[in-house]
């Protein structure tokens, strides 16, 4: 025993020749060439690796160097995830990764392991999970010798007639040793003694049967009962015995021993038994009569496992079911049943029981390794998982095939033994599929076949595979003018079926120049929400629309962007009033004419006013009309062509001067607009006084100046004779006045009305009209200028600006229309109302004075 304590110590495995050093060289030779030979064989088979180890050892017993055989060094056994695959039963070895050694983790009982199998090889599994592969490991657990033989029977009562003769053969008890080879059982000694010996049968299946031997005939009057010992011995070092004691009871004559209907009993029974299910019964009879031919049924030399499991009745002979059967356990039942008749005669048979495998164990599916998450877009055949599929059952109850449904991207790969690996069959696209539930079936192929699900969840990781999208290819977006500063215009938005940061769009405008300008100075856009504003207030009479390229980007890596073309459109307000083209103001500050004939008909065209607005559509669409007239219908503009035609015949009665004021009108929303005043000159025959206007030139010489102060001298001695005669008239007006009142006359109807509006000739009055006319001289001009007359109705509202404003003069010959009043402060004549016969005359005398003057 101390030997065998030393070489576990110093490691049976890695020092086969120090332990044969240590053990006996007579009965531990063969146990010492086997361990030679299965270290040479450790890597026979392809793909596994082969250690052994004593049973017994203490925890931390070195196996084998698993690192070395690998190929690795031992830190890196942690570094590439190198571990055993465990199954669910209990780990008997462990690594260790500092000396990268497998170890023992725990006490290993061979007998516990292996109790009915010879050579006792255990396998498992080493993962590297950094590659996925699977390596098989075998190790054989030796045996020592730490069991001793042992007898079930604590006594053994045989009886025996006195008559028996010498030579009769009695079956012994068989010892029980778990141990294997030269550990186990070799052989067994009996006591001396003068009338028994002992004889050892050996079975067909190696097992050796001992037997008690009658040598010499009993006489139960000289000894009644023998007691013997029977003792077994094993080959171990040291030798282990186990012994019963064996009572012989001497009895009176029996000569008929029971026999058994069958010496073999075979029967086969399904391992789904219940318990109490009848198996078969037994029967053996004797001839004899009375007690000695009553038989009793009982087993013999049988394991406590199968008295566990097996019941015999001991009167009928019935085996029935006591435990449950299980074929994974136990798939054979040898026992033997011994029949024993009341005078001590007994009779053996042989009972063999076959347990047929039933479908009962559904497959079982470890998942060894696997990944919760796979990047999109990896390549077909990347490893998911790794997982083992068992069945407990035999043959076709034990066939596997695993599958998972035909419509996911995954495939099964058989690897090593029943190791399965799951990989992709093609690429993944976590925009279709963000996750999938694997199910993955194992089916035997059983009767009725037996099932199990498992499931792995595996997450698609995003990859950056996709650009930012626009919702469409292009983009219109209207402004209106004259916007405000900061102003929203527009909205774009792309949408990235990626996620996290892959989907996260900026938004940024392609840089571009607008009229020399950078295109960022006008427009600005929100990198995060796609909306952009204005910088500038736009002008539609500026640019009418702007080209624009928005990219957007997302922010994974590499990052991909996409552009999209947005066209604004400027929309015009109306911000701009009509702009008068013609008639345009002079240079000089004066007021241009238009002349028109006296003799022109109706429709007659006078002249036209053009206008243009800087804004479009509608805003652009002008119309005109005659906002203010001196001469109320005597004049139209046309509303949409701005032509001031005649709207009558012109009259006597007609001012020689009219003033129009015209105003040009958008259609706008406020509408704008511009006026422009006219000046129309009536005359009888304008080539003259086109004539006459060429030549009131300026004059070139110093010469014109003195013409002028003759000119006003005239004009001023005129005026002064006309005033005398206007005065003579009054005071004759003023008598005639004075005689009316003295008379009382009867038409007192008129006498509201102004004395200077009427005249009587002949004792009868009639209401005149009054005219009242404007000359206008300016002696400090080298132009003279002249206001025209127009008449003065009483129904008809003058224009202000009609007295105020003057005129060039175009006919010389209408200076002498009349005869006024000097102004001193403006060197204007204002003429008084007079009756029209004396206006002839006044007039006539002041022509002809003017006349003569020049």
């Amino acid at each position: 025993m101390q030997k065998q304590t030393d070489a576990r110590n110093r490691g049976i495995l890695g020092s086969d020749t120090a332990m044969v050093d240590r053990l006996p060289r007579l009965d531990r030779g063969g146990l010492v060439l086997l361990c030679i030979f299965l270290g040479t064989l450790r890597e026979s088979r392809a793909g596994q690796i082969r250690y052994s180890v004593p049973e017994e050892t203490d925890k931390g017993f070195f196996v084998g160097n698993i690192s070395k055989d690998l190929g690795l060094e031992p830190r890196e056994l942690a570094e590439r995830g190198v571990r055993i695959v465990s199954r669910g039963r209990t780990q008997l070895f462990a690594l260790n990764p500092r000396s990268g050694s497998l170890i023992t983790a725990g006490r290993i009982d061979r007998e516990e392991l292996c109790e009915m199998v010879s050579a006792c090889l255990l396998n498992m599994e080493i993962l590297a999970e950094d590659i996925l592969k699977i390596y098989g490991v075998e190790v054989e657990i030796m045996d020592i010798n730490d069991n001793a033989p042992s007898f079930r029977e604590e006594e053994v009562e045989i009886k025996i007639s006195e008559h028996a003769t010498p030579g009769l053969r009695f079956p012994l008890p068989n010892a029980k040793d778990p141990d294997v080879g030269v550990n186990s059982l070799q052989s067994y000694q009996l006591s001396p003694n003068s009338y028994f010996s002992l004889h050892v049968r050996g079975g067909s299946d190696g097992v050796k049967n001992p037997e008690l031997v009658l040598e010499q005939a009993l006489d139960r009057e000289k000894e009644a009962a023998h007691l013997l010992l029977l003792t077994a011995l094993d080959g171990g070092d040291p030798i282990r015995k186990g012994a019963v004691p064996i009572r012989v009871v001497v009895l009176d004559v029996n000569d008929h021993i029971p026999k058994f209907t069958q010496s073999v009993y075979r029967v086969s029974v399904p391992e789904n038994l219940s318990s109490g299910t009848r198996v078969l019964v037994v029967n053996a009879t004797d001839p004899d009569e009375g007690v000695n031919g009553e038989v009793m049924y009982s087993f013999r030399n049988t394991e406590s496992k199968v008295s566990e499991i097996f019941q015999l009745d001991s009167r009928t002979g019935e085996v029935l079911i006591r435990g449950s059967l299980d074929y994974e356990k136990y798939r054979f039942y040898e026992m033997e049943i011994q029949g024993q008749d009341g005078g001590g005669l007994v009779t053996i048979a042989k009972l063999l029981i076959t347990v047929v495998d039933v479908n009962d164990n559904a497959p079982e599916i470890t998942i060894t390794s696997s990944t919760n998450s796979v990047l999109e877009n990896s390549p077909p055949g990347t490893v998911i998982a790794l997982l083992n599929v068992q069945d407990q059952d035999s043959e076709e109850n034990g066939q596997v095939s695993c599958f998972i449904p035909k419509n996911l991207p995954f495939k099964l790969e058989k690897t090593y033994g029943n190791y399965y690996k799951l990989i992709t069959s093609k690429a993944l696209d976590r925009e279709q599929v963000q996750s999938y539930n694997i199910t993955m079936t194992a089916t035997d192929q059983g009767s009725p076949p037996l099932s199990t699900e498992t499931h792995i969840s595996l997450n698609v990781a995003d990859d950056n595979d996709n650009a930012p999208a626009f919702l469409h290819s292009t983009y219109s977006a209207y402004i209106p003018e004259n916007n405000p500063r900061g102003s929203s215009i527009f909205s774009v938005t792309a949408h990235d079926p990626d996620s996290k940061e892959n989907a996260r769009v900026i938004y940024f405008l392609a840089e571009d120049t607008i009229q020399g300008a950078p295109l960022s100075s006008y427009i600005s856009i929100n990198s995060d929400t796609g909306v952009l504003f204005a910088l500038r207030s736009f002008d539609y009479e500026q640019f009418h629309d702007l080209q624009l390229w928005v990219t957007a980007r997302d922010s994974g890596y590499p990052p991909l962007s996409s552009n999209v073309s947005l066209s604004l459109f400027v929309l015009d307000q109306n911000d701009n009033a009509p702009e008068i083209l013609y008639p345009a103001l002079p240079s000089d500050g004066s007021t241009g004419v238009e002349l028109a004939p006296r003799s022109a008909e109706p429709g007659y065209l006078v002249t036209k006013v053009v206008a243009v607005d800087r804004d479009s559509g509608q805003n652009a669409w002008l119309s005109y009309r005659l906002l203010k007239a001196s001469e109320p219908g005597l004049f139209a503009v046309g509303v949409h062509t701005g032509e001031v035609r005649t709207a009558r015949a012109l009259q006597d009665r007609d001012a020689l001067k009219q003033s129009l004021v015209v105003a040009v009108q958008d259609h706008g929303q406020p509408p704008l607009s511009a006026t422009v005043t006219l000046t129309v000159a009536v005359t009888d025959s304008i080539p003259d006084v086109l004539a006459d206007l060429g030549s009131l030139e300026s004059p070139a010489n110093p010469d014109d100046s003195g013409l002028t102060l003759y000119l006003v001298v005239a004009v001023t001695t005129v005026s002064c004779v006309f005033l005398a005669f206007v005065l003579v008239l009054l005071a004759l007006r003023l008598r005639r006045w004075h005689s009316s009142r003295l008379l009382q006359a009867p038409g007192e109807a008129l006498t509201g009305a102004p004395a200077s509006h009427f005249v009587g000739v002949d004792r009868v009055q009639a209401f005149l009209q009054t005219y009242s006319h404007e000359v206008s001289l300016t002696a400090d001009s080298r132009k003279s200028h002249l206001i025209f007359p127009q008449p003065n109705y009483a129904d008809t509202l003058i224009s202000q600006e009609s007295y105020e404003k003057s005129e060039p003069l175009l006919v010389a010959e209408d200076l002498a229309t009349g005869l006024g009043k000097s102004d001193p402060t403006n060197n204007q004549v204002r003429f008084i109302s007079l009756s029209p016969k004396c206006w002839r005359l006044g007039t006539s005398l002041s022509i002809s004075f003017f006349l003569i003057l020049l």
